[in-house]
């Protein structure tokens, strides 16, 4: 038997979940996960501890996501600046990203889950990067969601590379420096074949998107949890959707044009 407080979360679970209007999701949601050091922390455990228990909200938030109808998910999962953090919490996440890809990759399949990653990926480490290109060639064909990890990934090195490559395309002849569009910039980013995330949600109380897709969240709503993401579960991230479902999206129009359009 249920007791009381158990009984009221579910009952809360099931009442935000009710509450959202499936007609109106966000297409691409991206999350940054933040606050598994603090959690692990909070217990007197180190910080891999959190980001172990960090994986069963990866889990339940993708599932749930899934389970909605959201097409694309992205999680930042580790950043060009991480590699600052010490080296054994740094060697440790690289060995549970192996691990947790080759444990999920069941679930994905079963979920008809297909995987992507964006970022740095050839600079990871070479067991890390296979495994990231084995489970993406093995959930290829699935189409019901879209999980993108962001690997290895800063927008700033993201700009760098398209900049890059842009001026190669201009050196070549194959464009003209005067005739670039922002269809050209999109098309040379890491997420070129992915929609811009409508909703972004931040976890652990920060209020900064730490160098994270600045390019495609320039329309995103966003949504900041005071949740340590190891304590994100589905009914959180009910409660951002609807937070983001609440909202009015007028893209540079006044209210009434909205309502008009």
């Amino acid at each position: 038997m249920l007791n009381f407080a158990a009984f009221l979360a579910l009952s809360t679970m099931d009442s935000a979940f009710n509450l959202i209007d499936k007609n109106k999701l966000p297409k691409h949601i991206a999350i940054i996960m933040d606050g598994n050091g603090r959690w692990a922390q909070r217990y007197g455990k180190p910080r891999v501890f959190g980001h172990r228990n960090g994986v069963k909200s990866v889990r339940e938030v993708t599932e749930a996501s899934a389970e909605l109808g959201i097409k694309y998910l992205t999680l930042y999962a580790f950043s060009k600046e991480n590699w600052k953090r010490p080296i054994m919490e740094v060697n440790t996440l690289m060995k549970l990203f192996v691990i947790t890809v080759s444990k999920e990759l069941s679930t994905l399949n079963k979920n008809n889950i297909r995987l992507k990653a964006i970022g740095d990926l050839s600079s990871l480490p070479k067991e890390t990067h296979q495994a990231l290109l084995d489970a993406m060639e093995s959930t290829k064909n699935n189409d019901r969601m879209t999980l993108v990890l962001a690997l290895n990934y800063s927008s700033r090195w993201e700009l760098t590379e398209m900049a890059k490559i842009l001026s190669k395309d201009v050196s070549q002849g194959l464009l003209s420096s005067e005739d670039i569009t922002e269809s050209d910039i999109e098309e040379r980013l890491c997420t070129s074949t992915f929609p811009d995330p409508e909703l972004m949600i931040r976890t652990s109380g920060e209020h900064r998107i730490s160098n994270f897709l600045l390019w495609q969240l320039s329309y995103a709503e966003l949504v900041f949890s005071d949740t340590l993401w190891p304590d994100f579960k589905k009914e959180d991230l009910y409660e951002c959707i609807l937070d983001f479902q609440r909202r009015e999206r007028r893209f540079g129009m006044t209210g009434e044009q909205v309502v008009k359009s």
